[in-house]
């Protein structure tokens, strides 16, 4: 029997010194070896360049553009009638509908008429009794003036029949006259449209005791309306330079200048007629320095109605060679405009600009462009100063977008009228 001892396991046994050799030869004769196959892959894949960012520009155009300018205005009508009852009495019934159109003569209010016709009746018998009597005088004289003449009745008879018949006749005038009155004032008690128009809220409600003094409602007339604004007085002589015709409006009939004037309305929507020159008024404010000036414009669908708030548009001069960019290629920083421009080498610069009027979707550019000189439009944020970039032309379809919206549009034609 072997004992425990014979069969333990040793402790391992050492490498000899020429397998240790063998290692280190093979570790020194990989490492180089390591490195030539990183070189390898290195040289194989080398590292891609980043391509320029695209962005897209339009040339600076350079037109004639006409100069527009804006004012707040307020709409009302061309004519304005209070409604007002003209005899006093109790409000029977509303007759036309809040809001709606009234022709002339319709009829908006009832009075009560009873006291009214009670007053016609009484005039009319006082007029009956006054012709009677009329009749009496015509007969006395008729039948005095041939015994006066016979000597039958003495002169002074027949002058005092003459003097009666003259009497009666001026009390049958004076009965006319209260019959026509009471008849006026029966008729009044209908209270009519005297225009045709939009008839406003009732400001009188039925039972109420009305007067002269009542404001019933109001009928305006809305077709045409009129625009109110006012330019300034400098506004206003620039005005007159470009617009022979407007130098005299006031000698002018409504209409002498056509088609000058464009409304925009609160929701931003253009007006699709065209307004005319009503008037302006015969001084400037001296505290605001400014001139009243109405325009007419078409409202044949009655949508727009007194006291609703519009800018009104017109044509105040022409700019000969504008030079022109999309509005969208200008930057606002800190008060002051700036483009970003691509030079001849597609380099982008950052320029700084002076700007003018607006004329559409493009911005007139009075200093710090040149004819021909290509803007960026789209892709503003990946144009630095300096840095490469990759220009394209607008797009056809965007091209045709600025040809019909953006383009300058042509002065309004004003024709003289007398």
């Amino acid at each position: 029997m072997t004992s425990l001892e014979s069969v333990r396991p040793g402790p391992p046994a050492r490498p000899t010194r020429r397998r240790t050799a063998f290692r280190r030869a093979g570790l020194a004769a990989a490492g180089p070896l390591a490195v030539l196959l990183a070189m390898s892959c290195s040289r194989a894949e080398p590292a891609q360049k980043a391509s320029p960012p695209t962005v897209e520009v339009a040339p600076v155009l350079r037109a004639d553009v006409p100069i527009t300018r804006e004012w707040i205005g307020t709409l009302d009508g061309s004519v304005n009638a209070e409604i007002r009852p003209q005899v006093e009495g109790y409000l029977l019934r509303r007759v036309y509908h809040e809001g709606s159109y009234v022709a002339k003569g319709a009829l908006l209010f009832e009075i009560d008429s009873r006291q009214f016709q009670a007053a016609l009746d009484q005039a009319n018998g006082d007029l009956a009794r006054n012709q009677a009597a009329l009749a009496k005088a015509k007969i006395d004289v008729e039948r005095f003036t041939p015994l006066a003449a016979e000597k039958a009745i003495s002169q002074e008879e027949l002058d005092n029949a003459q003097a009666a018949l003259r009497q009666a006749e001026a009390d049958v005038g004076s009965a006319q006259a209260t019959v026509e009155r009471a008849r006026l004032n029966l008729g009044w008690t209908r209270v009519v449209s005297p225009i045709d128009g939009i008839a406003g809220i009732a400001k009188a409600q039925v039972g109420d005791l009305v007067s002269g003094a009542t404001l019933m409602t109001t009928v305006s007339t809305v077709d045409p309306i009129r625009a109110y604004f006012n330019p300034s007085e400098q506004e206003y002589m620039s005005w007159l330079q470009h617009l022979v015709p407007v130098a005299h409006p006031g000698m002018a009939a409504p209409g002498g200048a056509k088609g000058l004037f464009e409304l925009i309305l609160a929701d931003g929507s253009l007006y699709p007629e065209r307004g005319d020159l009503a008037f302006t008024d015969r001084s400037v404010d001296v505290k605001t320095g400014t001139i009243s000036v109405a325009a007419v414009f078409p409202n044949p669908a009655h949508n727009l109605r007194p006291g609703q708030y519009a800018r009104v548009r017109a044509v105040t001069g022409v700019r000969k060679g504008a030079l022109l960019v999309p509005q969208r290629a200008v930057s606002e920083l800190q008060g002051t405009y700036q483009v970003v421009v691509v030079g001849p080498d597609d380099k982008a610069e950052i320029r700084p600009v002076q700007t003018a009027e607006r004329v559409g979707r493009l911005w007139v550019i009075a200093k710090g462009l040149e004819p021909g000189d290509r803007v960026v439009v789209e892709g503003l944020q990946k144009a630095r100063p300096g840095s490469q970039v990759n220009p394209v032309p607008v797009p056809p379809e965007a091209a045709a977008v600025v040809a019909r919206d953006e383009a300058p549009a042509p002065p309004a034609a004003a024709g003289a009228g007398s």
